[in-house]
């Protein structure tokens, strides 16, 4: 499934090489990006948004008290990949759930607010503390663009490559995560646009999407499009069509939706991207048994 991650010493940038006499070899951190890779990217965060949905709306802790839970989740999960020596499946995609989930919750917090649109039975209030911004969903996307940007364009100012596999400092993952973040809070916000304001439904908004993506794989085609600009807007758009996936699910029929819940819906999603996680840890053992005749990998270089 994913590809060995010892990245020679010819694809490392100059400034981050080993130096003479060491080890010709640097351990890599993040995954190939292949199929398989975006099949657990949609996997991942349509359980984002059942999960968060999850412990906002169904376990009625607001916007507020689950944004700030899944944040410090998400939180202590980066610690974990970031200290890490090499890549790990089951670290890598952990962090990628828990910023799907806060992902959720916090464009939920900014595009929302108490009114009847937004919560159900009759109720009034969801959680303790601050309801929502009320921002709407063309607002927050705007800032969350903006934001994502930013990060961008400290990214380019670092110096540091945006070749997702040749990332291999500490300063370049953490650029990487932030941008995964903001990424997928942005995606939540498109997605709920178009399955809540667009009139498209969530089967109309997830066959645009899906399209949009069609349309990306054929530009990979171009040399003139360069793939790291495809990468991210590919990862942009699997999160709506997540989260449209994830509305599908647990939505009343009157609704669109299948009404399956919350907690089913989520339960299934875990238990799926869990045996992808599991696929990839053994695969990646296996990896690492092929690799142990050649040289010895180090670990990635200082910034």
């Amino acid at each position: 499934m994913e590809q060995p991650e010892v990245l020679t010493d010819l694809d490392v940038p100059s400034t981050h090489r080993p130096s003479a006499g060491t080890a010709t070899s640097v351990m890599k951190k993040l995954p190939e990006v292949t199929l398989t890779f975006w099949i657990m990217k949609i996997a991942a965060t349509t359980l984002g948004e059942t999960a968060g949905d999850l412990f906002a709306q169904t376990l009625k802790m607001g916007y507020f008290l689950t944004t700030v839970a899944l944040f410090l989740i998400f939180v202590v999960t980066l610690v974990v990949q970031l200290g890490s020596s090499r890549y790990n499946p089951f670290f890598y995609w952990t962090v990628i759930l828990s910023t799907s989930m806060a992902g959720t919750t916090m464009s939920d917090f900014m595009n929302r607010d108490a009114s009847a649109k937004y919560l159900s039975d009759g109720a009034t209030a969801l959680g303790w503390g601050p309801q929502g911004l009320g921002l709407g969903y063309p607002a927050g996307a705007a800032i969350l663009v903006s934001i994502l940007l930013v990060v961008f364009a400290l990214w380019k100012l670092s110096g540091m490559t945006f070749q997702i596999r040749d990332i291999v400092t500490f300063r370049g993952e953490a650029l990487f995560w932030s941008a995964i973040l903001v990424s997928n809070t942005l995606g939540t916000s498109l997605g709920d646009f178009l399955s809540d304001s667009s009139g498209l439904g969530y089967a109309g908004s997830a066959l645009l999407v899906t399209g949009l993506l069609a349309v990306l794989a054929a530009l990979m085609k171009v040399p003139a499009v360069p793939n790291v600009a495809l990468f991210w807007i590919a990862f942009v758009l699997t999160r709506p069509l997540g989260a449209t996936a994830g509305d599908f699910l647990t939505k009343p029929v009157a609704k669109g939706g299948l009404n399956l819940g919350t907690v089913g819906s989520s339960a299934v999603l875990l238990a799926v991207l869990f045996g992808l996680m599991a696929y990839a840890q053994v695969c990646e053992r296996r990896n690492t048994a092929s690799l142990a005749g050649g040289p010895e990998p180090v670990s990635r270089p200082a910034d």
